[in-house]
């Protein structure tokens, strides 16, 4: 199905240069058929070296123009006057995505003037190395075919988790959208925590993004609930429960849940605007 889609990708920045290098990588979609834009030269400079063969341009309403899908990428406060640019050249029946925090999809059906399918995702940055963690809600003219062919573009570059009501999609992004920046935090937090007891930087930075990875592996690979994984390395009277007791005590878990809390709440200001 999404074989036979021509795409228009409007405001590829990191998201969207990751999401169609990863069709091209992965053999969905020739880059033939393949639109991307970009407001200033040097920013399709690089689009050009890293999508070679893709139509890449300025001209958002000549991408849209013929195209089955139009993905909008660009930043919330930047999609008003994108819209009003490309209202006229969106073909009926195309199928729209959005990745705009706080953008709901009735707002950009809207705001396009017509009932088009509209299916709203929150991919994140680890979609730049096939690892993107990504949640669709689809709008009220979205189809189970609409859903199936969003599902297709974002699996390119990662998970795509089930379908996930549309109100819940601010705390998606308050989650796995922002939540990269807090596994970097943490990252660099035990980086210097091992600095700290001694270790060379490179060692300590290699151990502590190993670690990161390996537990997340684990935990997807087993399907163990992560309490379970965390007591199997937590013996009676040893360094682990130790540490455990530690990072309670300092809150480690109301902090996550109050951080998740505030970037959800920002993603519903956004879409108030």
């Amino acid at each position: 199905m999404l074989r036979d889609q021509t795409l228009a990708v409007l405001g590829a920045g990191n998201i969207g240069r990751a999401l169609v290098g990863g069709l091209l990588r992965g053999g969905d979609l020739p880059a033939g058929q393949i639109r991307a834009t970009r407001r200033s030269e040097d920013a399709l400079d690089a689009l050009r070296q890293h999508l070679p063969g893709v139509d890449v341009s300025t001209d958002n309403p000549a991408a849209v123009r013929g195209a089955s899908v139009v993905l909008v990428t660009v930043k919330p406060q930047n999609v008003d006057a994108l819209l009003d640019e490309i209202r006229e050249h969106v073909a009926p029946g195309t199928l729209v995505l959005s990745t705009l925090a706080g953008v709901t999809t009735a707002t950009l059906a809207q705001a396009l003037g017509q009932d088009l399918p509209v299916v709203r995702a929150m991919p994140n940055t680890p979609a730049l190395v096939d690892e993107g963690a990504t949640a669709i809600a689809p709008g009220a003219h979205a189809g189970d075919a609409h859903v199936a062919l969003a599902r297709e573009v974002f699996l390119a570059v990662g998970g795509v988790v089930e379908e996930v009501p549309e109100h819940l999609m601010d705390a998606v992004t308050g989650l796995s959208g922002s939540g990269p920046a807090y596994v970097f935090m943490v990252i660099e937090a035990l980086t210097d925590a091992g600095v700290k007891q001694g270790l060379p930087r490179a060692v300590s930075r290699r151990l502590s993004m190993q670690t990161v990875l390996g537990a997340a592996r684990l935990a997807i690979e087993t399907g163990e609930h992560p309490a379970i994984l965390r007591d199997q390395v937590t013996t009676p009277g040893g360094t682990t429960i130790t540490a455990v007791a530690e990072l309670e005590k300092q809150g480690l878990r109301s902090m996550f849940i109050d951080t998740v809390a505030m970037a959800t709440e920002r993603s519903r200001q956004l879409g108030e605007g």
